[in-house]
């Protein structure tokens, strides 16, 4: 049921460019779905989160964080997506925004919380490749370079957010609904020095918008979550790479969008470096007898006695931990998905080896 939780929660999300497509067909403003996607989806979360008890005995600091993480961060990561989406196609907007996990990696590498390695290099350079021909496909037709822009500022912005949240020590669902609940001020506040915001729309928007709350961003936060406490975080990560798929296939679909035989090459090398940054090393999955060994030794070294074993073991799952770690968790769709609480920790340990708390900085 993990395998199945994840898929649906990657399918949730790639139908959201496709619901926001369709609030803006029933007369939503970009700042209108903004302001009811996060609302709605804000007191949702808070809702359960405040069932489960994640929001309790927060530390002031923390939720402070959160909340900035949504009122600086998502808001403007989102405001950039939507704005991107009201100028281009969906599945154009995907694909240029799914290089940020690809993103995260080199930004993970400049700021040294992850070694530079060949297939790091190489994913890069797909990736970077596989935008070229995505947008040089879409130049040959009608092409809004200001909407390109925003769709890329998206995931520039995204790949901060997500870096910065690598810090904060806070719950997953608790982080998710403070970052919900921060970007709903964002906009609530900008829409008040704007003299309000326009919510007049026909009713096929609420329905659209609520579609776009509820399972694009509650359902699929809360489907992450469950898959991913039974399949571990790699496998989950992988599994979500359906996403773009899904926006790509759906706007065909609804909208009859089409992508030159160009832009289906560029978005499959795109997706093809996301793989190549996803995929568990041997490392991350497996320590194996010789790291363990080589960590015993040197362990056993500094410390004397018999505890070479455990140090051994103690020093694997660091080295496990750090290998990759900021590059797997770049594909969760909300910085919330890769933080681990101890009460996280214990449900996903048993299912993968990788599923250790957050990686220490290097």
């Amino acid at each position: 049921m993990g395998a199945l939780f994840c898929l649906l929660s990657a399918a949730g999300f790639g139908a959201m460019a496709v619901f926001g497509k369709l609030s803006y067909d029933a007369g939503v403003s970009v700042e209108g779905l903004l302001l009811v996607r996060f609302g709605l989806a804000g007191a949702v979360l808070l809702a359960i989160a405040l069932a489960r008890g994640a929001l309790r005995n927060l530390p002031r600091r923390a939720v402070l964080a959160g909340l900035g993480m949504g009122v600086f961060g998502y808001a403007a990561q989102a405001g950039l997506y939507f704005s991107a989406l009201a100028r281009i196609d969906a599945s154009l907007v995907a694909l240029i925004l799914y290089v940020y996990p690809v993103l995260v990696m080199a930004g993970a590498v400049v700021l040294r919380r992850e070694r530079a390695s060949r297939r790091r290099v190489w994913a890069l350079g797909l990736a970077l490749a596989g935008i070229g021909l995505v947008l040089s496909g879409a130049a040959t037709g009608r092409f809004d370079v200001v909407g390109a822009l925003l769709a890329l500022g998206a995931a520039i912005v995204y790949t901060g957010y997500i870096l910065v949240g690598d810090r904060v020590e806070i719950s997953p669902l608790a982080l998710a609904a403070l970052v919900c609940s921060g970007a709903f001020g964002t906009f609530l506040l900008t829409g008040l020095v704007r003299g309000g915001t326009d919510l007049g729309f026909a009713p096929a928007g609420w329905l659209w918008l609520g579609a776009l709350a509820l399972v694009s961003t509650v359902a699929a936060i809360l489907l992450f979550f469950a898959g991913m406490a039974r399949v571990g975080p790699s496998v989950a990560s992988i599994l979500s790479i359906l996403e773009p798929v899904v926006t790509v296939v759906a706007a065909a679909v609804v909208f009859g969008e089409v992508l030159t035989p160009i832009q289906w090459l560029g978005g499959a090398l795109v997706l093809s470096a996301v793989l190549i940054v996803q995929w568990p090393s041997r490392s991350s999955t497996q320590p194996g007898r010789r790291s363990s060994a080589q960590a015993g030794r040197r362990s056993s070294a500094q410390a004397g006695h018999g505890s070479s074993a455990r140090a051994g073991h103690r020093s694997s799952a660091q080295a496990g931990r750090q290998t990759g770690a900021v590059g797997r968790s770049a594909l969760a769709r909300v910085a919330a998905l890769r933080f681990f609480g101890a009460e996280d920790q214990a449900v996903t340990q048993s299912s993968c080896a990788c599923s250790e708390p957050k990686s220490p900085a290097a």
